[in-house]
């Protein structure tokens, strides 16, 4: 699978886009966000990628561009955050949501450089982009607005 996230501002309107790809057949998955941060878009592309697939029964190959989530997982950060409460990191209810579905499926991440040409990854980005721009359909993610909320 692959995914991405996008997001015009930081906070601003994002989206993320996935394909998810098995056995020769495609799968396109996107939407968009009114108030929310690139790495929100990055991670939630991951969980709604998971969250898509119908059996554990495969391993899971995910590519992705965000430097966040590879290294976060890959170098077993989000396991210690976890371990500590999540306790000064954002994004802890995206994680908390990514770590039960870390536990149903043997994953792999690969890191694979942004905006590079690479065909997979630069539809993701089509796909990020376009749910980012559709503001007739963006929806609230409202954990995100109520902690932007508490710092005001």
């Amino acid at each position: 699978m692959y995914t991405d996230g996008a997001a015009k501002g930081n906070p601003g309107p994002g989206g993320y886009g996935v394909l998810l790809r098995f056995n020769g057949i495609d799968k396109e998955l996107s939407q968009g966000y009114r108030k929310t941060t690139n790495n929100r878009m990055e991670l939630l592309a991951v969980i709604v990628a998971l969250e898509a697939l119908k059996t554990n029964k495969h391993p899971v190959e995910i590519f992705s561009d965000s430097k966040y989530v590879v290294d976060a997982v890959n170098q077993g950060w989000v396991f210690s955050w976890r371990s500590k409460g999540f306790k000064g990191k954002k994004n802890s209810d995206l994680w908390m949501r990514y770590l039960r579905l870390h536990e149903k499926f043997k994953i792999r991440f690969h890191w694979v450089k942004g905006h590079n040409g690479h065909p997979e990854n630069e539809r993701c980005d089509e796909l990020a982009v376009r749910a980012a721009e559709d503001i007739e359909h963006h929806l609230i993610d409202e954990f995100f607005e109520a902690e932007q909320e508490k710092l005001l």
